[in-house]
Protein backbone atom coordinates (compact mmCIF):
# COMPACT_ATOMS: atom_id res chain seq x y z
CA UNK A 1 0.00 0.00 0.00
CA UNK A 2 1.86 3.10 -1.20
CA UNK A 3 1.91 6.37 0.70
CA UNK A 4 0.33 9.14 -1.41
CA UNK A 5 2.07 12.47 -0.89
CA UNK A 6 -0.01 15.01 1.06
CA UNK A 7 -2.64 12.35 1.82
CA UNK A 8 -2.34 8.81 3.20
CA UNK A 9 -1.52 5.22 2.32
CA UNK A 10 -3.94 4.02 -0.37
CA UNK A 11 -4.71 0.38 -1.24
CA UNK A 12 -4.43 0.00 -5.01
CA UNK A 13 -6.43 -3.23 -5.37
CA UNK A 14 -9.49 -1.49 -6.89
CA UNK A 15 -7.46 0.50 -9.44
CA UNK A 16 -6.68 -0.35 -13.05
CA UNK A 17 -2.90 0.01 -13.37
CA UNK A 18 -0.76 0.91 -16.36
CA UNK A 19 3.01 1.16 -16.69
CA UNK A 20 4.44 4.04 -18.68
CA UNK A 21 6.38 2.73 -21.65
CA UNK A 22 8.78 5.63 -22.08
CA UNK A 23 11.84 7.12 -20.48
CA UNK A 24 9.98 9.49 -18.21
CA UNK A 25 9.51 10.15 -14.55
CA UNK A 26 5.87 9.07 -15.02
CA UNK A 27 6.32 5.42 -14.12
CA UNK A 28 2.81 4.11 -13.26
CA UNK A 29 -0.76 5.28 -13.60
CA UNK A 30 -3.52 3.93 -11.33
CA UNK A 31 -7.17 4.78 -12.01
CA UNK A 32 -10.41 3.95 -10.25
CA UNK A 33 -12.95 4.77 -12.94
CA UNK A 34 -16.01 4.37 -10.69
CA UNK A 35 -14.61 6.92 -8.24
CA UNK A 36 -12.90 9.11 -10.90
CA UNK A 37 -9.75 8.98 -8.77
CA UNK A 38 -6.22 8.71 -10.13
CA UNK A 39 -2.93 7.97 -8.42
CA UNK A 40 0.23 8.53 -10.43
CA UNK A 41 3.79 7.56 -9.56
CA UNK A 42 6.33 10.19 -10.56
CA UNK A 43 9.79 8.70 -10.11
CA UNK A 44 9.25 7.06 -6.69
CA UNK A 45 6.55 9.37 -5.27
CA UNK A 46 2.80 8.78 -5.51
CA UNK A 47 0.39 11.70 -6.03
CA UNK A 48 -3.41 11.69 -6.21
CA UNK A 49 -5.90 13.54 -8.39
CA UNK A 50 -9.66 13.81 -7.94
CA UNK A 51 -12.66 14.01 -10.30
CA UNK A 52 -10.52 12.81 -13.22
CA UNK A 53 -12.57 11.74 -16.23
CA UNK A 54 -11.74 8.54 -18.13
CA UNK A 55 -10.98 10.48 -21.33
CA UNK A 56 -8.18 12.38 -19.59
CA UNK A 57 -6.69 9.15 -18.22
CA UNK A 58 -6.84 7.54 -21.67
CA UNK A 59 -5.15 10.62 -23.12
CA UNK A 60 -2.38 10.35 -20.54
CA UNK A 61 -1.86 6.65 -21.23
CA UNK A 62 -1.76 7.23 -25.00
CA UNK A 63 0.41 10.37 -24.93
CA UNK A 64 3.85 9.90 -26.49
CA UNK A 65 5.24 12.32 -23.87
CA UNK A 66 3.39 11.45 -20.68
CA UNK A 67 5.13 14.00 -18.45
CA UNK A 68 4.30 16.78 -20.91
CA UNK A 69 0.63 15.71 -21.05
CA UNK A 70 0.53 15.45 -17.26
CA UNK A 71 2.02 18.93 -16.78
CA UNK A 72 -0.31 20.54 -19.33
CA UNK A 73 -3.62 18.78 -18.65
CA UNK A 74 -3.60 17.34 -15.13
CA UNK A 75 -1.15 18.91 -12.70
CA UNK A 76 -2.35 22.51 -12.77
CA UNK A 77 -0.43 25.64 -11.92
CA UNK A 78 0.76 24.87 -8.42
CA UNK A 79 -2.05 26.59 -6.51
CA UNK A 80 -4.93 24.75 -8.14
CA UNK A 81 -5.64 22.52 -11.08
CA UNK A 82 -8.65 20.90 -12.70
CA UNK A 83 -8.14 17.70 -10.69
CA UNK A 84 -6.52 19.05 -7.53
CA UNK A 85 -7.76 17.10 -4.49
CA UNK A 86 -7.60 20.29 -2.42
CA UNK A 87 -10.48 21.73 -4.46
CA UNK A 88 -12.13 18.54 -5.81
CA UNK A 89 -13.64 16.03 -3.37
CA UNK A 90 -11.63 12.95 -2.46
CA UNK A 91 -13.89 9.90 -2.84
CA UNK A 92 -15.18 8.68 0.52
CA UNK A 93 -13.54 5.26 0.20
CA UNK A 94 -10.09 6.91 -0.08
CA UNK A 95 -10.48 9.48 2.70
CA UNK A 96 -8.51 8.83 5.85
Amino acid sequence: MPQVKYHAAIPLDSFACADAQENSDVSRIFYDKAERYMVIRLKTTYYHYCAVDATTVQGLKAAPLKRQFFEARIKGNGADGPFDCRTQPIPKKYRQ
